[in-house]
């Protein structure tokens, strides 16, 4: 694997993490709250895909805004948060500035050579959201949506917004029993709103907190073979 983390003009800067030979499909995996792209790094060589599926991994640092929840306090945000309760005053501006900026992303990578539908995108905790508000609304198809530890951000609009093009996209979405930061609630009642919608959601839980498990990786590496292309 190479590596790399390197600012591009106009884009996120991220970690990337490129195969040996030419690369036929990409990850995009957005961090957490306070995180940032490294947060994911190790992780990627566990799930043992990048040279045998010749996969691009890039790991976006989300920018600084500060966070209300936090007392204001500025950090790697995809959004801001304004309440421990998730969906009070959401933060439309912020996540509209974050889907543009993973689409953005996504346009590099297909005028790179990689088509759409074989990018994933990924997520855990706000990264989850913001890939779900992105990959629900892309106008290409996909190859899949990975969304872990997290909701449907402005909810409300999503039926309006969707796109068809992505109406049968693959969606994992994994979550801890003891979540005490994205209530398990919560992630249950976006998974059945999907469902209501028609997606098929593949839907995991854990007896864990707002983490991630090696049960967990274990099952995001047989979804993402499922869902990525095979090598020639």
């Amino acid at each position: 694997m190479v590596h790399s983390s390197v600012m591009k003009p106009g884009l996120l800067d991220a970690v990337e993490i490129d195969p040996l030979t030419p690369p036929r499909a990409c990850l995009i995996w957005l961090h957490g709250l306070g995180a940032d792209g490294h947060d994911f790094e190790p992780l990627i060589p566990e799930l043992q895909l990048v040279n045998e599926r010749a996969l691009r991994v890039i790991l976006p640092h989300a920018p600084y805004r500060p966070v209300t929840i936090n007392g204001g306090q500025v950090m790697r945000a995809w959004y801001d948060i304004l309440a421990p309760d998730l969906l009070q005053g959401e933060d439309s501006q912020g996540i509209g500035e974050s889907e543009q900026q993973l689409r953005a992303l996504i346009a590099r990578e297909v005028g790179n050579g990689i088509p759409a539908k074989h990018i994933v995108l990924a997520g855990f905790s706000q990264g989850g959201s913001i890939a779900l508000q992105t990959g629900l609304r892309y106008p290409q198809r996909l190859a899949g949506i990975l969304a872990l530890s997290t909701y449907i951000p402005l909810a409300a609009t999503l039926a309006a917004e969707r796109a068809a093009a992505n109406a049968a996209v693959p969606i994992m979405m994994a979550h801890g029993l003891h979540d005490p930061i994205v209530p398990l609630a919560l992630a249950e009642q976006s998974r059945d709103q999907l469902l209501e919608l028609g997606y098929a959601v593949d839907w995991h839980s854990y007896p864990m907190a707002h983490a991630v498990c090696p049960a967990e990786i274990a099952d995001i590496r047989d979804w993402l073979g499922a869902s990525l292309p095979r090598r020639d």
